[in-house]
């Protein structure tokens, strides 16, 4: 018990969470994202069910963020998010769908 909640001090946006990608109010739509922080700043895990590349992590300026890549076989999906006080804000953008997407998530249970 003291082993994670170490690790959730040292790394607060290490985890499981659900993140809400829902596009119509009253329509939910989530996907789970696990953020696997590491000690030399980089980040692996899954989002949106594809493994993170390239992800990296960083506390600064009051904050902690992370950088990550993932793909769906057609393109990259290149994705940024903070965490603001027990709520991660972040946004995901694909060049080859011509979009860009903010989203929140939560800590899963």
């Amino acid at each position: 018990m003291l082993a994670l909640l170490l690790a959730a001090a040292a790394f607060p946006l290490a985890g499981n969470w659900t993140v809400d990608l829902s596009t119509e109010p009253g329509k939910v739509y989530t996907q789970p994202m696990e953020l696997v922080l590491a000690p030399d700043g980089t980040v692996s895990g899954t989002f949106y069910q594809s493994r993170i590349e390239g992800g990296r992590w960083k506390t600064d300026r009051g904050r902690t963020c992370v950088s990550f890549r993932t793909t769906d076989g057609n393109g990259p999906y290149h994705s940024a998010a903070c965490l603001i006080g027990d709520r991660v804000q972040g946004q995901t953008w694909a060049e080859h769908r011509g979009f860009l997407f903010n989203w929140n998530a939560v800590r899963r249970r």
